[in-house]
């Protein structure tokens, strides 16, 4: 069986170093290979700070994204807000 590596996390600051070591032509497989980096993960960074300056997956998303995910949230909310009347609409009718 081959052993996963345990998620790593790292800084906004280390990430930005990162890009900017690829963006002043350190080839990717060097910075991948040298600072022991997955290349999907290297590949989202170097997009995100490339468009907007942010590694973070949230400064990157467009209005109807977050608009999406917040009425989402709100659709989840009123589904239990329903649940739990009904529950009580059932309590009611037996007394």
């Amino acid at each position: 069986m081959t052993d996963r590596r345990a998620k790593r996390q790292f800084t906004n600051q280390f990430k930005q170093q990162m890009v900017q070591l690829y963006n002043s032509g350190k080839s990717r497989s060097e910075i991948v290979k040298e600072y022991d980096l997955t290349p999907s993960a290297f590949d989202k960074w170097v997009s995100r700070i490339n468009a907007t300056g942010s590694a973070k997956e949230c400064d990157n998303r467009t209005p109807e994204e977050i608009e999406l995910i917040k009425l989402r949230k709100e659709n989840q909310k009123l589904k239990m807000e329903n649940d739990i009347l009904k529950q009580a609409a059932l309590i009611l009718a037996q007394k």
